[in-house]
Order: C-alpha cells, then structure tokens, then sequence
C-alpha cells in the first residue's frame, strides 16, 4: 500500500468513525434531528420493507453502527472498496433530507447547511475515488476481460490439439490397415 493510501483512508474515515461512535453512545441527539426524516419515510419504509424497524433512536444506533464498522474498515484496509461505497451510501439520505438548505429561510442558517450539505458531497466523492481505487491492480471488469480471451486462447488451443490428434490417428490407422491387409 502506498503512503498515501496508508494516510488518506484513515483520515477519510475518522469522520465516520467518531460519528458512527457518537451514534452509538448517545442516540438520542441525533435521533432527534433524525425524526423528521424518518417520519417523511416511514410510509415508504412500510410499504418496502417492512422489517426495518422505523424508529428514530433504533435507526440512528443501526446508522452508527454501519458508520463505525465501514469506517474501522476503511482506516484499516480491510476490504477498503466495499467499505467506501457503504460510506458513500450511507451518506446520500443524510445529505439530502439533514441538510436541506433550500427550504431553509434565515440566511445564516442557510449558509450553514449548505456548508454540511457541501463537506458531504465532498466527502462523498472522497469515499466514491477510494471505491474504485484498485491500488494499481487490475479492476474486475479487466480481470473479467482477460479471463474471456484466456478461455478463448484455451479453447482455440484444444481444438488445434484435437485435430491434430485426430489426423495422428487416422493415419495410424491407415498405416496399420495398409500392413494388415493384403495388396
């Protein structure tokens, strides 16, 4: 791993990660501001799935709890892609529905969401680049590719095999059959 990668994932994930504990250890601020939101989404949420409990406080600590595992992660390498775009998922319903600055009036606390609203962005495109990061390996889609033109180069290869064993044999036979029969 590179120096940079060893330093930019945990500082990338730091913020979840102290968010993610936060949400833990105390649930109920951030279920609070979570409430409004949940209330907006709870009939979708029924309709779809209904196993989701629709709680505030229980999804805020299922939020910290995804935060703070993703992001332990991603600090530590540990399946560093994955994590990334779970972190860039888990971001997208707080950017949009925690810090709406377009319906925001007062224009100091306008100017303050759209700061939040803007580091998420930021942070989102953050954490999309260390989703695709390959550190230098092929991606899935080349090693798929590669994968295709091997077989084919197998194939091509047994099939030339094949029928050279095949004209072996007819003239091994012809050999044979003109040494057995007479004339």
């Amino acid at each position: 791993m590179s120096l940079v990668r060893f330093l930019a994932r945990p500082m990338l994930a730091s913020v979840f990660v102290a968010q993610g504990f936060n949400k833990l250890r105390d649930p109920d601020s951030a279920a609070a501001r979570a409430k409004p939101v949940v209330d907006r989404l709870t009939p979708m949420m029924e309709k779809y799935t209904p196993q989701v409990p629709t709680d505030p406080r229980t999804l805020v600590r299922i939020s910290g709890a995804v935060e703070l595992g993703a992001g332990a992660m991603l600090a530590t390498g540990t399946l560093p892609r994955i994590a990334s775009l779970i972190l860039a998922g888990s971001l997208v319903p707080s950017t949009a529905m925690g810090h709406p600055f377009w319906d925001v009036h007062d224009p100091a606390e306008k100017a303050n969401q759209r700061v939040h609203f803007l580091k998420n962005v930021g942070l989102a495109g953050g954490l999309l680049v260390a989703g695709v990061d390959t550190e230098g390996r092929p991606g899935l889609g080349w090693r798929a590719r590669r994968a295709a033109v091997d077989a084919r180069r197998v194939a091509r290869t047994a099939k030339r095999e094949a029928k050279l064993t095949a004209r072996a044999a007819r003239a091994e036979v012809r050999n044979k059959a003109h040494d057995i029969l007479p004339g």
